[in-house]
């Protein structure tokens, strides 16, 4: 089974996460998106950031209708702060028999040369790689390179950080969110 892993804090998870997600899983040779919910770093200092299991409840929230699409709370227990590279060799340690590549925005390859053991994880893994609205449309190192896939996915212009600035100003944000997910928040009380 081949299995694209999806990072994110999603606080909140948006639409455009889960267009972005399907679309990847509907379109690629990946069986599986796995949303990744990265945890709250303990060195950071973020108010704004909701519990891990609170986050981990909207991403299943919001995936329970999507066979291809599943939440994932593997980081929790991995010693923070927490690497990729980790990240992977521990789910392949976990699942033997999977593939897992990345799913990352077109913004985060441009940097992907500083992340920890970057090589490793490329000689190891696949990653797909969807479009961001950019000023620069600079090329990257990793133009070409075997193991990147350029995917043709709807470009997502939508943020969480927008839509908490929105719920804190008492704006409906309601269509920008999964049906669901918007009816935890609501019953929650969050971001107000």
């Amino acid at each position: 089974m081949k299995v694209g892993l999806y990072f994110g804090s999603f606080n909140p998870i948006h639409i455009g996460h889960l267009i972005i997600a399907n679309h990847i899983a509907e379109y690629s040779d990946l069986d599986q998106v796995w949303f990744v919910v990265t945890p709250h770093n303990p060195f950071k200092k973020k108010s704004s950031l909701l519990d891990n299991y609170q986050r981990l409840e909207m991403v299943y929230r919001a995936t329970k209708d999507y066979q291809r699409l599943q939440p994932s709370n593997i980081e929790f227990n991995l010693p923070q702060p927490n690497y990729t590279v980790n990240t992977l060799v521990h789910l392949q340690e976990k699942y033997p028999n999977y593939e897992f590549a990345l799913i990352m925005g077109e913004d985060n390859l441009k940097s992907f040369h500083k992340w920890k053991n970057y090589e490793l994880i490329l000689e190891n893994h696949h990653i797909y790689v969807y479009p961001r609205i950019s000023k620069d449309k600079a090329e990257t190192r990793f133009d070409g390179h075997k193991k990147i896939h350029i995917i043709n996915a709807p470009i997502m212009e939508l943020s969480s950080t927008f839509i908490r600035k929105s719920i804190k100003e008492g704006k409906n944000v309601k269509p920008m969110l999964p049906q669901h997910v918007w009816e935890y928040l609501d019953e929650m009380n969050f971001y107000k």
